[in-house]
């Protein structure tokens, strides 16, 4: 999930009052109790802000979606009026579309990518938190990255959410149940007709986390494993080791001058966009805090800087989670 000022606030003064009880107790407990906090002080999505001015490509498709094309058939569909500043991208083929991502529901995306592609549309989350995963919005078809333990999890091809990994509570969006219509596994390439997309896993933000990658494009679409802004590395699910390994995946894999696109800003204008050197940038940052040569600000989460672009929020080091 996006960082936002309030909830940062929020998460920072409950921290002061529980850290003593925090050092105490297991990752997954005070991932719990974190999730807990977020019920407790929100419970119902955030109130709209007001329209901001955007770059000069991007077009208001109403007054809450923004559409812009990043590269030939991609489009980065904004919600830049909605508190975490979710962006959705829609990848057009020649026989099919595929929409990366749906927001949280708050308004429904379907009239937006209807007015972009009339071919058919599979829909695949970045990840399963609540943001993302479009509550109540209906897909035809439905795609989910094919890991051990979800198909173990799944009743045929029935997948059910858990609490802990949807956290749709936080925000008062119900738990969901999922008919799997697609399963893809790591690796595989998804063919829209005349065009190919490579599925790549790239847990650290959550164990589930996938991102696209559109060679002919050079682009790499993030989703919440990277964008501009503080990353979430202490959430429930999230591994300060997936993300070091998934940083190094990425830097051996892809060429120096790929665009990776994200799935939340900070400030307008413009889709989220970084480069690899972020990535070069976030793999140092993550060493030196492993080996806690990088020191951070605030009692819980911990602020790492990484550059003027990121930061990683994460449990204080004797606390993290490095597999």
């Amino acid at each position: 999930m996006h960082p936002t000022a309030r909830r940062y606030f929020l998460i920072g003064l409950c921290a002061l009052i529980a850290l003593t009880a925090l050092i105490a107790i297991s990752v997954s407990q005070r991932q719990w109790l974190m999730y807990q906090m977020l019920v407790i002080t929100q419970g119902q999505p955030p109130a709209l802000s007001d329209p901001a001015q955007e770059a000069h490509s991007t077009v208001w498709f109403d007054d809450y979606f923004t559409v812009e094309e990043i590269a030939p058939n991609t489009y980065a569909i904004g919600e830049p009026r909605y508190a975490q500043q979710n962006f959705n991208y829609l990848i057009v083929g020649a026989d099919r579309a595929l929409l990366f991502d749906a927001g949280s529901g708050l308004r429904d995306i379907r009239p937006v990518v209807q007015s972009l592609t009339t071919l058919p549309i599979v829909f695949l989350a970045s990840h399963f938190h609540y943001d993302h995963v479009g509550n109540g919005v209906e897909f035809s078809q439905r795609a989910v990255v094919d890991l051990p333990y979800l198909r173990e999890r799944a009743t045929g091809n029935v997948l059910a959410f858990n609490e802990m990994e949807h956290l749709g509570p936080a925000e008062g969006f119900e738990v969901p149940t999922w008919e799997v219509d697609f399963w893809i596994a790591p690796g595989d390439t998804i063919n829209l007709g005349g065009r190919q997309l490579l599925l790549v896993h790239t847990p650290g933000h959550s164990p589930e986390s996938v991102s696209l990658f559109d060679a002919i494009n050079n682009v790499l679409l993030s989703g919440d494993y990277l964008y501009p802004g503080p990353l979430y590395a202490f959430t429930p699910g999230a591994s300060m080791g997936d993300y070091l390994a998934t940083a190094t995946k990425l830097l051996d894999d892809l060429n120096p001058t790929t665009v990776y696109y994200g799935a939340h800003r900070m400030a307008p204008p413009g889709p989220p966009r970084l480069d690899q050197s972020d990535v070069a940038d976030l793999h140092t940052a993550l060493l030196q805090i492993k080996e806690s040569k990088l020191t951070g600000e605030g009692l819980w989460p911990k602020a790492f800087r990484v550059n003027d672009n990121l930061t990683i929020l994460a449990d204080p080091r004797p606390l993290q989670d490095w597999n």
